[in-house]
């Protein structure tokens, strides 16, 4: 997917809204432990419901992975499940790789010829020759952590580089720009940073960024808008949990729905209110 058609998809469903499928079987409806696969019937009845209130989903790999190979089955499905039935939402695997050389190579392989997701989270911390392999791919983006909304960012991120002002996250950003352009990456900032989106958009203005933290973190919708949006949004903001968790009976995928249908009534308004959508 171009950065043109994600636009497009924003401007039709007048939503910058990604759902994170972080899909824990101790916290799902306990009915659904009946069905031969609880994790996939969960994400489905999710993404039924929400599909026309969003662009993208994010489905975060360690939820899987706890569960072993069965866990693994079920974000395959579930994948598959998105591109048959909602060819045009945007999917991130959000496995946060970060290695060099061959094992780069491979998890490139993994992510964007197998499983063909259209994005990835990557960690730049190894350089380079840790984000050169997945910039390979046309038509697939790398997502590269560069301020998170942890408590430990501070500890290396925030980091003043060669004594000067400019922090660490902004030489990642920076230097960042000679391995690829906004047609392929973008970046995680966190919601509860976003006073500092202006800063990151002194460094890559076009670029899309990705933005967990509003919801369950407390994070601010509107903040994030007034100093994260460029001229095509350039914005996709994940929530998880307040989505997904929002009820606990047969009535879950309808408290989804209704959870996110309120972000996009809000992210419409910031839409025309910014003059991205006509009223």
């Amino acid at each position: 997917m171009t950065r043109d058609e994600l636009f497009e998809n924003i401007k039709r469903k007048k939503s910058f809204l990604c759902v994170g499928l972080d899909t824990d079987v101790r916290k799902i409806p306990q009915f659904l432990l009946d069905e031969d696969d609880p994790i996939f019937a969960f994400n489905k009845r999710i993404i039924d419901a929400t599909a026309h209130l969003c662009v993208a989903y994010k489905p975060n790999l360690a939820f899987y992975e706890s569960m072993g190979s069965f866990g693994l089955q079920a974000f395959e499905k579930t994948v598959a499940y998105i591109q048959s039935e909602y060819p045009d939402q945007f999917i991130i695997a959000d496995a946060k790789r970060g290695d060099i050389g061959n094992t780069s190579d491979m998890y490139a392989r993994s992510f964007f010829e197998h499983l063909k997701v259209d994005a990835l989270t990557v960690a730049p911390y190894m350089g380079s020759d840790s984000v050169l392999p997945f910039l390979k791919y046309a038509g697939r983006w790398v997502i590269l952590l560069a301020l998170t909304s942890n408590a430990g960012a501070a500890d290396f991120q925030m980091l003043p580089v060669d004594g000067g002002e400019e922090a660490l996250f902004e030489r990642v950003l920076r230097t960042s720009t000679e391995w690829g352009n906004s047609d392929q990456l973008m970046y995680v900032v966190g919601a509860t940073k976003a006073d500092m989106l202006g800063r990151v958009r002194a460094i890559v203005p076009d670029a899309f960024l990705l933005v967990p933290g509003v919801g369950s973190q407390n994070g601010s919708l509107e903040d994030v808008a007034r100093f994260g949006l460029n001229s095509q949004c350039g914005l996709l903001v994940n929530v998880s949990r307040s989505i997904i968790y929002a009820d606990n009976t047969e009535a879950f995928a309808n408290a989804a729905a209704a959870e996110a249908e309120a972000l996009r009534r809000q992210m419409a308004e910031i839409l025309i209110k910014n003059k991205l959508i006509e009223a």
